[in-house]
C-alpha cells in the first residue's frame, strides 16, 4: 500500500508540473512585448516585464547589472532621498534590433550589456567603467545613445569635466572603453550639469541638453540655488559632429528655445526635427537641425503654470504618426498631452491623466508634493504608455485615447522607493 501511495504521488507530482510548464509557455505566449527598467539600488538590477496584449504588465524576472546605482540618494542635489536620482533620461536602451540592451550604473560610474533573447529574456555580458572616478557616495554615469553605424555606445555624465565618454560594442556586445573624453563646458562655465545625450538618425551628430550651468547648491536659508541654463546665455544644446569612427569633432553651443533644456526627441522618419522639453521653460518647442548642425526654433508650447514653476516638463514621448506628444511634469505629478501638425504644437490634455500622489515627503523645486514621475515609454502601436512614479513606488499603466489625448489607468506594478529610473521595451 505505501509503494502504491508513493507511486501515485509521484504520478501526481509529474502531472502537476507538465500542465504548469504548459501554463508557463501559455503565459508566455500570450506576451506581445517587454519592458525593462533599472532600479538604481545600490546593487543595481533591471525588473523584466512582460506586456499582456492589454496592455498590463507582469513581472518576469529581476537581473543584476554586477554595478551600483545611487540608491534613493540624489547626487545631484546632495538630497539623501528623492526621486529622478540623475536628473536624466535614457539610462536604459535597446539596441541592435532589440538583440542588446544597456544600462547605466551611475553608482558606481559603469555600463553594463545584456543579451536579448527572442523571447525578451537578458543574459548578462559584460560590465565596464566609463573611466571616470566615483567621487563621493556616488557617481553621475546616466544616459546612454548608440550609433549603429561604428557600434559605439555613448555614456552621458551629469558632472564634468569629462562628461562624455564612449565604448566599441564588439559583435558579442562585450565593451571596450575609447580613449576620446568630451567636455559639455564652455570657457567660462566650467561646471555644467547635463542630462541627456541624443544621436541625429543619421548618426551625423551627437546632442545634449544642459539643465545647469553651474552644480545646484544651497542659499543661506536652505533654498536652492539654481544656475539654469540656457535663461540668460543661450547656449543649453551642445552639438557635436559625429565622424565615421564615432569619434566627436568640436562641440558648438546652440540656443534650446527657453529655460532648462531636459529632454531630445527626434520626430520617427525625420533625420533633422526634433522637439525639446524644457524643465524650467515648461512646455516644449519643435526645432530643426541642418546639415551642418544649425539649429533654428520654433515657438514654445507651454502648459498651465498656474499650480507653481517650474513645472519641470522633462521627458516626452511620440506617437508613431508623430501627431502626439506625451510630457511628463516631475513638478506636477502629471502627463501633459500635446497635439503636433505642421511642425506647430498646441496643448491638448493638461493634464492628461489624474496626478498620482507619493508619500508626501518629496517637494519639486516649485515648493509642490509631488510623486516624481521620470522616465516613460510608449508602446509602438501607441495604445500604452507607462510612467514611472519613484516617490509613490509604482510604474502606472495607462491606454492612450490619440483623439482626445487622454490617459486611462489600466494598471500598477509596484517598484522600489524612489530610485528607479529608465524605461525601454519592445
Amino acid at each position: 500500500m505505501v509503494r502504491a501511495r508513493s507511486s501515485n504521488l509521484i504520478t501526481i507530482a509529474l502531472m502537476l508540473l507538465f500542465f504548469g510548464a504548459l501554463r508557463v509557455d501559455a503565459l508566455a505566449s500570450d506576451l506581445v512585448g517587454h519592458v525593462y527598467m533599472q532600479t538604481n539600488e545600490i546593487q543595481n538590477r533591471i525588473m523584466h516585464f512582460g506586456r499582456n496584449a492589454d496592455g498590463q504588465l507582469g513581472l518576469l524576472d529581476s537581473i543584476p547589472t554586477g554595478g551600483a546605482g545611487s540608491g534613493v540618494f540624489k547626487p545631484i542635489s546632495g538630497q539623501e532621498s528623492a526621486p529622478n536620482a540623475f536628473e536624466g533620461a535614457g539610462s536604459v536602451i535597446l539596441a541592435e534590433s532589440n538583440t542588446l540592451l544597456f544600462v547605466t550604473n551611475g553608482g558606481d560610474n559603469s555600463v553594463t550589456s545584456f543579451r536579448v533573447s527572442p523571447e525578451g529574456k537578458l543574459t548578462m555580458i559584460d560590465r565596464q567603467s566609463t573611466g571616470e572616478p566615483a567621487t563621493g557616495r556616488s557617481g553621475t554615469a546616466k544616459s546612454l545613445a548608440y550609433r549603429p553605424q561604428s557600434r559605439t555606445l555613448y555614456v552621458l555624465h551629469a558632472f564634468g569635466p569629462n562628461h562624455l565618454r564612449s565604448y566599441e560594442v564588439a559583435e558579442d556586445g562585450k565593451l571596450k572603453l575609447r580613449p576620446e573624453r568630451n567636455s559639455v563646458n564652455t570657457a567660462t562655465k566650467t561646471d555644467r550639469v547635463s542630462t541627456q545625450a541624443v544621436l541625429s538618425p543619421d548618426g551625423r551628430f551627437l546632442l545634449v541638453d544642459i539643465l545647469f550651468d553651474a552644480r545646484p547648491a544651497s542659499n543661506p536659508d536652505g533654498s536652492p540655488n539654481l544656475v539654469v541654463a540656457n535663461a540668460s546665455d543661450p547656449d543649453g544644446l551642445v552639438i557635436f559632429p559625429v565622424r565615421d569612427n564615432g569619434t566627436l569633432g568640436e562641440a558648438s553651443f546652440a540656443d534650446a528655445g527657453g529655460a532648462g533644456p531636459f529632454y531630445i526627441a527626434f520626430l520617427n522618419g525625420s533625420r533633422d526635427t526634433f522637439l525639446n522639453g524644457l524643465a524650467v521653460g515648461d512646455g516644449v518647442l519643435a526645432s530643426r537641425i541642418d546639415g551642418e548642425g544649425r539649429v533654428t526654433n520654433g515657438p514654445l508650447a507651454q502648459i498651465d503654470t498656474s499650480p507653481g514653476k517650474p513645472s519641470e516638463l522633462c521627458w516626452l514621448q511620440v506617437t508613431s504618426d508623430n501627431s502626439l506628444v506625451l510630457a511628463t511634469n516631475f513638478g506636477y505629478g502629471t502627463v501633459s498631452t500635446y497635439r503636433l501638425v505642421d511642425g506647430r504644437l498646441s496643448l491638448l490634455q493638461d493634464p492628461a491623466n489624474n496626478a498620482i500622489p507619493g508619500d508626501g515627503t518629496f517637494r519639486a523645486v516649485n515648493g509642490l508634493v509631488s510623486s516624481g514621475p521620470s522616465d516613460s515609454w510608449l508602446t509602438p502601436d501607441d495604445q500604452y504608455f507607462y510612467q514611472i512614479f519613484g516617490n509613490a513606488s509604482v510604474l502606472v499603466s495607462y491606454r492612450l485615447d490619440k483623439t482626445s489625448g487622454r490617459l486611462t489607468e489600466i494598471g500598477r506594478n509596484q517598484i522600489p522607493y524612489n530610485s528607479p529610473q529608465g524605461l525601454a521595451g519592445f
